[in-house]
Formats: structure tokens, C-alpha cells, sequence
């Protein structure tokens, strides 16, 4: 069953809508819950969660949580619920009270009806089993399964960055669990210092049985006395919107009975098909970039097979010929790989410019496109080194075994100064050199004596 169409008891600031439950607006110290009218009768169980928690600032508050327990909640502290429960809560923690840097997070905690929750610690010395998921803010509603079978209590987490259904990833287990045989589903939420918008799309309730063992028939599941409640309320309700289409036909005779479409689109409408376009755009232009690599690599074999070609026939010739022919082919080979690795970097630096150009239009949940591109090009530039590396492999397997590539000897180097005109110049500036310290040593005893003399005659 979903929200939708389960019979519901709602408290506090829960606003229920044609296709959702907010359970609490953006604004600050809300509490709500929503749970459902008649207890559940399942020994074992699975409930499927749709919900979304959005809201403008990097960090949020106070969480949501999932419950089932013996009796129905009302107000309280825990997630906008009541404390003291008998049942289990699966609590989706937003803040981090305890300031350990792991929310947000996802802590099962049971209780017997005599426990007081820890918030202050966010629950961590109750948690019998959690993990660290960020549900906030996500382009796709965040799905959550919890299954509860033989005394075993799985938690599976949808993160909502795919709009696959069912990329579930494992969260939390609990075993040796022992939960009420009969028991109320409910989920709250709460706002503190900051806010979130809690809202919940689906709450699907599945009976899970052994095999072999006989499903009690829906029948004998509800009393005969709620049967008849249940069936009369149908039926005034079938009434009262046969009345309202009979009076919207008289009032528009044009439609023929077909309501009209809703002109608006809602916020979570208008993301969506925002998501979708991005993703359109980016698997376009992807497309025909894989296109132009197919034709840059089919021209590439084509010019490997002739090269191929080119050295076999060339097989028996010469090998001193051979060895030149051979390098001149791999000098032109590796040029030709530059070449297209060149080609390649340029068209990935316009396929980054165009997914930042379309980043505009779409969520930046959106960043498996890009990572595939990016894995797309990486995969091509190891293709392209596996084909360099494969022609000199072939290059080198041609050439015959006693002669090797070796480099081309140095030049002689120019002598232009023969060994007398050396060792005239050496004496030459040697000469030169002593003068130079003679008469250095000539004119600082001249200073000297001239000195000496002058202060001789002074005093």
C-alpha cells in the first residue's frame, strides 16, 4: 500500500498533498509525523520509502525517521516523535550534534519502551548498526528498503543520484532482532536552528512469508466491522467526485468531460525535466564524438595494415636498406600518433567546454555523464599507445638479429690553432702577466717611499 491510498492518522505540521506528504516545511522548530490508522498483523515485513530532503543550506536539520512500533506515536523529541517507543526507528540524522564529522547518517536504534533516545550523541552509544549516507539535496528521490525476516533487520539505501529504482546499496543489518508481532508504520521529521523540507513520495508495505506457508487472505486480515467503515466511506467519496464531474461538465461543455491540463509546473517538474534535457544533450554530443574517434581509429588501422604491408614486401631486401626503410617508416608512424592524440586532446578540451556550457541547464547531481566521457577518452588514448607499441613490435621483428639501431657517430671536432702557435701564446701571456705583477709592485713602493718622506718633512 502507499500513502496515497493507506488510511493515516497525521499530526503536527504534516501538509499531505495529491502526490506527496511534507512533513515539515524549511522553517524552524517543526515536527509532524504521519502513521498509519491499523496496526499491521505481518510477522515479517518490508517497507519501501520514497522521500526527499531539500533545503537551501549546506547543512540541514533535524533528520526523519521511519518507525514501526506497538503503539502509534505521538509529538515528542525524537525526530518529531515521541521517546519511550517499543518498536525500532530507522533515523535518517542530518546535524551533527556530537560534532564527529559523520552525518549525514542513517542509525537503527530499538527500544523496549524504556529508553531515553541520545540525541546530544545522535544516538551513537543506542546504534545497533548505521552507516554515513548523504540524502540531502539529491536530483532523484532518495529510496530506502527495510526488511525485517526470520529476526533480521536489513537496511538498503537508494542514494538518489540514478533514476533507477532499484540501484539499492547495502546500509545497515541487525541480527537476532525481536520486534512486536503486531505494530504501527509511521514516519516523522523535525526542523531545529536550521530546516529542511521533508517530504515523502511513497511508503509501500509488503508481507513477507516463508515458503510453503499459506498467505492469510486480505478477508480474514481486516475485521468485517472496519470492512463495512471502510466500504461506506468509499462509496461517499466515489459519490461526492461523481457529483463534482457532473458539475464541471455542465460548467464546460467544450472539454466533454476530459479535464484540462495543469498549465503550471511544479519545482520538482520543472528539476526533473531540467535533469533530463542535460542528459539528452550530453548523450548527443557523445555520440558524435564517438562517431569522429570510430573514423580517427578506422583510418589508423587502415594505416597500420599498409605499413605492415609495406615492410613484409621489403622483407627481402638489403638489410642495411631495410633497417633505413624500417625507421623512416616507425619516424613517420610516430608522427601520425602525435598527430591524432593532438586531434584527440582538442576535441575532449570542446567536449569539456560544451558540458560546462550544458552544466547550466541541469543538476550538478548529473556527473556520471562526465565521468564516462572522461573514461571514454581515456580508453581511446590506451588503444592508440597499444597500436604505437604493436608497429615497433612488427618494425623490430623485420629487422635481421646482428644489427641493432645504433646512433650515428660524432664528428670530429675542428682544430684550427696547431701545437707551436699553443705554446707561443701560452709564454706570450705569461710574459705579459709578470710584467703586469712587476710593475703593480714597482708603483706600490714608489707610493710608499714618496709617503714616508712627505711626513719626514711635514714634522
Amino acid at each position: 500500500f502507499s500513502f496515497r491510498c493507506m488510511l493515516l492518522y497525521q499530526t503536527d505540521d504534516a501538509i499531505p498533498s495529491a502526490d506527496q506528504i511534507r512533513i515539515t516545511t524549511s522553517l524552524k522548530s517543526q515536527k509532524g509525523s504521519v502513521w498509519t490508522k491499523n496496526k499491521s498483523i505481518f510477522e515479517y515485513w518490508e517497507v519501501e520509502v520514497t522521500f526527499r530532503v531539500t533545503g537551501r543550506g549546506r547543512i540541514g536539520a533535524d533528520g526523519l525517521a521511519i518507525w514501526f512500533t506497538e503503539e502509534q506515536g505521538m509529538e515528542g523529541p525524537v525526530f518529531g516523535a515521541a521517546d519511550k517507543w517499543n518498536g525500532v526507528g530507522i533515523f535518517f540524522d542530518s546535524f551533527d550534534n556530537d560534532g564527529k564529522k559523520n552525518n549525514p547518517g542513517v542509525v537503527v536504534v530499538s527500544n523496549d519502551g524504556k529508553l531515553l533516545y541520545d540525541h546530544q550523541n545522535d544516538g551513537s552509544t543506542q546504534a545497533l548498526a548505521s552507516c554515513q549516507r548523504d540524502f540531502r539535496n539529491k536530483p532523484y528521490p532518495v529510496r530506502a528498503k527495510i526488511t525485517y525476516y526470520q529476526k533480521t533487520l536489513t537496511v538498503l539505501i537508494n542514494n538518489g543520484f540514478t533514476p533507477d529504482k532499484e540501484d539499492y546499496e547495502f546500509c545497515a543489518k541487525v541480527e537476532d532482532m525481536v520486534l512486536p508481532s503486531q505494530g504501527y508504520f509511521g514516519i516523522s521529521a523535525a526542523t531545529g536552528g536550521l530546516a529542511d523540507d521533508h517530504d515523502v513520495l511513497s511508503f509501500l508495505t509488503f508481507q513477507l512469508t516463508e515458503p510453503g506457508k499459506e498467505v492469510p487472505t486480505s478477508d480474514a486480515e481486516i475485521p468485517e466491522k472496519d470492512k463495512e467503515k471502510y466500504q461506506e466511506e468509499f462509496e461517499h467519496f466515489q459519490q461526492e467526485l461523481d457529483k463534482k464531474k457532473e458539475e464541471f461538465q455542465k460548467e464546460h461543455p467544450d472539454v466533454q468531460g476530459q479535464p484540462a491540463d495543469d498549465p503550471f509546473e511544479t519545482v520538482s517538474d520543472r528539476e526533473l525535466r531540467q535533469i533530463f534535457e542535460g542528459q539528452n544533450r550530453i548523450h548527443l554530443e557523445i555520440k558524435q564524438l564517438n562517431r569522429q574517434l570510430d573514423m580517427i581509429l578506422d583510418e589508423q588501422r587502415r594505416y597500420v595494415s599498409a605499413v605492415t604491408e609495406e615492410i613484409a614486401k621489403r622483407g627481402a631486401a638489403v638489410s642495411g636498406q631495410q633497417g633505413q626503410v624500417s625507421q623512416r617508416e616507425i619516424d613517420t608512424v610516430v608522427k601520425t600518433q602525435e598527430e591524432v592524440i593532438k586531434q584527440v586532446n582538442e576535441m575532449k578540451n570542446a567536449m569539456a567546454d560544451t558540458l560546462r556550457l550544458i552544466s547550466g541547464a541541469q543538476h550538478p547531481g548529473s556527473a556520471v555523464g562526465v565521468y564516462e566521457t572522461t573514461q571514454h577518452f581515456n580508453d581511446i588514448k590506451e588503444h592508440l599507445h597499444v597500436v604505437k607499441r604493436d608497429i615497433e613490435h612488427l618494425v623490430q621483428r623485420n629487422m635481421p638479429s646482428n644489427e641493432k639501431p645504433k646512433c650515428p657517430d660524432l664528428p670530429p671536432f675542428p682544430s684550427c690553432l696547431s701545437t707551436m702557435h699553443f705554446f707561443i701564446f701560452v709564454a706570450v701571456q705569461t710574459v705579459l702577466f709578470v710584467a703586469y705583477i712587476m710593475y703593480s709592485w714597482w708603483h706600490f713602493c714608489l707610493c710608499v717611499c714618496f709617503s714616508t718622506k712627505w711626513r719626514e718633512y711635514i714634522f
